[in-house]
């Protein structure tokens, strides 16, 4: 059990300490709504994504920048403290979000990059959230665990977040930040490899738009 919990640490980064001045000035940087903070530069994007999800209404997350994720432009986490202390219904989250791509001859800041595309990002990763937030924490603890070892559960894990998003009315966002990854010139070919072979194709994002769609008509 306790390399079980350590190893779930891993899977969460450590809550950062900042100084008074930058708490302060981090406040005045953000967008407030809804219990959520928003950097004002992706305010538009962040508040149309989560219009497709009223089950998050309420539900604490705080969208941040970050000047590198490794492996990846965003990543969802419950923040530590709640997910430990407090139950699954008060937990807390944030979404780390890449300040700037590296394309190679080019440096994008993230709110340049295509709007259907930004917001079907930031839509993954609220559909991240719609899967841990009914988890019990022994079941996050688990969840981590195989997230980091197996390639098998991390794909299960990405293919639920899209998911989620695609019930939600997000299909065309979905499919646009995917053929974005896929074939705008100068991501790392070890990520576009990884979003081609750990996440759901174009091919398969339309069929389940399709069968969604043809459920509810």
């Amino acid at each position: 059990m306790t390399v079980l919990f350590l190893t779930f640490l891993l899977f969460l980064s450590s809550i950062e300490s900042l100084p008074s001045d930058s708490i302060e000035r981090d406040k005045q940087e953000k967008f407030e709504v809804d219990n959520k903070t928003i950097p004002w530069e992706i305010k538009d994007a962040v508040v149309e994504a989560l219009a497709y999800f009223p089950e998050l209404a309420g539900v604490r997350i705080d969208f941040e920048f970050k000047d590198r994720i490794n492996g990846a432009v965003m990543q969802a986490q419950p923040r530590v403290l709640t997910l430990l202390v407090t139950g699954k219904e008060n937990r807390e989250y944030r979404i780390k979000i890449t300040r700037e791509l590296d394309l190679g001859d080019e440096v994008l800041a993230i709110e340049n990059v295509p709007h259907d595309a930004l917001v079907g990002w930031i839509g993954h990763e609220l559909g991240h959230i719609m899967d841990y937030k009914d988890r019990s924490t022994v079941n996050m603890m688990h969840f981590g665990m195989r997230y980091m070892i197996s390639n098998k559960r991390l794909t299960e894990a990405e293919i639920a977040a899209d998911t989620y998003a695609i019930s939600c009315g997000m299909g065309h966002q979905i499919l646009t930040v995917k053929n974005y990854i896929l074939n705008q010139e100068g991501f790392d070919d070890k990520y576009r490899n990884k979003i081609r072979d750990l996440y759901m194709s174009p091919a398969q994002i339309l069929s389940l738009q399709e069968e969604l769609e043809e459920e509810e008509g």
